[in-house]
């Protein structure tokens, strides 16, 4: 198994303090795992991004923290901001030698399948990944799929007619699909499609426009010193004023 490192060193920032962390172009992380307490990290970005792309949520890693001994450690899960889409947060499991892990394993598709290069068909892949459970030396990085077993539409790829590693578990549903063929649209299908979006367009760029036409009118009363129109209060709305007796 090809050895990668990453260096992290142990974080005193926490709670809203972490943005400092950000800031400086690293990454807050931490440490935990089976009987051990857990350990407030920072990565530098650039490094565990490179790290990253070679060793994914499935693949092993050295941990260096500081002077400490290495740290064999999974990639168990990642925050990423829902704007720039970068990590912002990250969380290693450390291994424990002779125990089974629990990993999210990427499903890699081979081959070529008929359905889709003569029948001119649409490969579909419900799942891109399964759960597994083995030893941390039995963690496959990937399992392949070939797709050359689909010949026709009615073909289906199954976790069972998977090839799994000698000691590996897989703890989804055998009978879940993980790859097949659909029929390519009719071209009164893609007409239909092409149009409900045409109409979906307009009716947007028909919102903006009266939105833009409101903002200019608002923006014209407001130059000739008018107040904004606002909107008449119904009946129902109008508060009740109580008669006086005479």
């Amino acid at each position: 198994m090809k050895k990668i490192i990453l260096k992290a060193k142990i974080r005193k920032e926490i709670g809203k303090k972490v943005k400092k962390i950000r800031e400086k172009e690293q990454i807050p992380a931490i440490l935990y795992g089976h009987k051990i307490k857990s350990m407030p990290l920072s990565l530098d970005y650039g490094e565990f991004n490179h790290v990253f792309e070679e060793v994914g949520e499935s693949g092993i890693l050295r941990l260096t923290i500081d002077t400490q001994p290495e740290k064999d450690v999974l990639v168990k899960d990642i925050q990423l901001d829902p704007i720039s889409g970068k990590y912002i947060h990250v969380d290693f499991y450390q291994i424990k030698k002779g125990e089974k892990i629990k990993a999210e394993v990427p499903l890699e598709t081979v081959g070529e399948s008929k359905a889709v290069k003569e029948l001119g068909g649409v490969l579909e892949k419900p799942l891109e990944e399964i759960e597994v459970e083995c030893l941390p030396k039995d963690l496959p990085h990937e399992i392949k799929v070939d797709i050359s077993r689909l010949e026709t539409f009615d073909d289906v790829i199954r976790i069972k007619d998977l090839r799994i590693p000698s000691g590996v578990k897989v703890l989804e549903d055998k009978k879940e699909a993980v790859a097949l063929v659909s029929p390519p649209r009719k071209e009164e299908e893609l007409k239909e499609l092409e149009e409900e979006v045409e109409e979906k367009v307009e009716e947007v760029e028909g919102v903006k426009k009266e939105e833009e036409e409101v903002e200019e009118v608002e923006e014209a009363r407001g130059k000739e010193g008018m107040p904004p129109k606002t909107r008449e209060t119904p009946p129902h709305e109008k508060p009740q004023t109580e008669s006086k007796g005479k």
